[in-house]
């Protein structure tokens, strides 16, 4: 056991943990005389009514506490870790896999592979089910940890072994049966390789995958990314329309299937697809509630839904004047445009520039906002009009420690462009919100 993982960084006034004592540097030991490996037993183990918690003191000194409590009531308990194990590391060395595509010397915890199951079901990261040994599914099956999310790629064993560089990687989607034996609830991603495992293969996979049904909720296959730093990588081209144009219309054909049969859409194409065939976006119904958001399907359309709603309930004010910008990705900005043309009618005055921002430091084929860079916000929009105020997306900065990937914070932005910038929250209201002041909102 690491004892540092285990240790307690909080005590929520008023708890059991609080009237026991306890406190932040204690580590827990066990509990009914059963170790612990993660947050999991912990939380799997304080259900009981009656527990014995084994604590160790920073001076070395080991408590034995007997607690009576609810079957539902927490000890009142924050870990200085909050999975209570070490994260564990990629074995995989994907063809496709964008960390190795950065550049040398950006923060180190950028080139960190995370390939933990645990985290599938803490934070939705997607796994490759190769470095899970037999008692991680039955902790799985016995904790009923899921949804847990599972990168496929491919339901070709011998490919999959290519394009996952690993020997076991074919095997491993044996425990998908198992998962689905157990019932545990599943969603799948496809990154798509151009002649890799797209056309004919493509179509097998979502044709294997469908057959886990109903357990096997969704499954999203969004296009590779492919950075400017991939000298000594596999040979990946980038898709053309003709390309996007397939793929959907192989998608399409499958959520037809799969509506008849199951009720769901269940195979999802991400928002790039759409753009780069120049198709327009599927209605709200056929994103089955937003199953695939964090992989970018429908964001696009949720945004047009919220942005939409929202400025139909707003009052408007046609003495509003002012000017703002927006800046993001490549990708989405057209259909930003879209949504402040909108505002016309209801704030006449209100001018709001949309600059789509040319992806310099990981290379022009990087169209998303989430991986713009300070240096390339501070190049391109210090040579435009910005203002009142400057909006940005919130997926281009680490929330907590306000910077961007290449450690630009937003105050020195700001400072650089003499403009203050506003970190806009991901929904459709508050872009709208963000352009003509929250006194509505409020």
């Amino acid at each position: 056991m690491n004892k540092q993982t285990h240790k307690i960084a909080q005590v929520a006034p008023g708890s059991i943990a609080e009237e026991l004592e306890l406190a932040p540097g204690d580590v827990i030991l066990a509990i009914n005389d059963q170790p612990l490996e993660d947050i999991f037993d912990y939380h799997y183990l304080v259900e009981d009514e009656y527990l014995v918690v084994l604590v160790e003191k920073p001076d070395g000194e080991q408590w034995e506490l007997e607690i009576e409590k609810d079957i539902d009531e927490d000890l009142g308990i924050t870990f200085e870790n909050g999975l209570m194990d070490d994260y564990r590391s990629c074995s995989n060395k994907c063809i496709f896999c964008f960390i190795d595509q950065m550049p040398p010397g950006m923060r180190d915890t950028l080139y960190f592979k995370d390939d933990d199951s645990r985290l599938s079901f803490l934070q939705g990261n997607y796994v490759t089910l190769t470095n899970m040994k037999q008692k991680d599914i039955d902790r799985i099956i016995r904790y009923r940890l899921d949804p847990i999310n599972i990168s496929v790629q491919t339901t070709n064993p011998d490919l999959r072994c290519m394009m996952l560089h690993n020997r076991f990687a074919g095997d491993a989607l044996k425990k998908i049966d198992t998962l689905y034996e157990a019932g545990i609830r599943m969603n799948g991603q496809i990154v798509l390789c151009k002649g890799v495992n797209d056309g004919a293969e493509l179509a097998r996979s979502i044709r294997d995958l469908m057959k886990y049904q109903p357990y096997m909720e969704s499954v999203s296959v969004v296009p590779v990314g492919l950075s400017k730093y991939r000298e000594g990588l596999y040979p990946l081209e980038p898709f053309t329309k003709e390309d996007a144009c397939a793929v959907l219309d192989l998608i399409h054909s499958c959520q037809e299937q799969s509506m008849e049969a199951h009720g769901t859409h269940f195979i999802h194409a991400s928002d790039e697809w759409y753009l780069l065939a120049e198709r327009p976006l599927p209605p709200e119904d056929n994103y089955d509630g937003y199953i695939q958001l964090e992989n970018g399907v429908g964001m696009l359309r949720l945004l047009q839904e919220e942005f939409a709603e929202a400025l139909a309930e707003a009052v408007g004010d046609a003495g509003l004047e002012k000017t703002v910008s927006i800046a993001t990705g490549r990708l989405a900005a057209p259909q930003i445009e879209q949504l402040v043309a909108g505002l016309a009618e209801k704030y006449p005055k209100v001018t709001v520039h949309v600059y789509a921002i040319r992806n310099d430091f990981f290379g022009e084929r990087i169209t998303v906002s989430g991986l713009l860079t300070g240096q390339d916000l501070a190049k391109q929009l210090s040579v435009v009009p910005l203002g009142e105020k400057l909006l940005l997306p919130c997926n281009v900065i680490r929330s907590e420690e306000q910077d961007f990937l290449d450690d630009m914070t937003v105050a020195e932005l700001e400072k650089t462009l003499q403009v203050p910038i506003d970190i806009v929250k991901s929904s459709g209201a508050d872009l709208l919100y963000a352009i003509i002041g929250d006194t509505e909102h409020e």
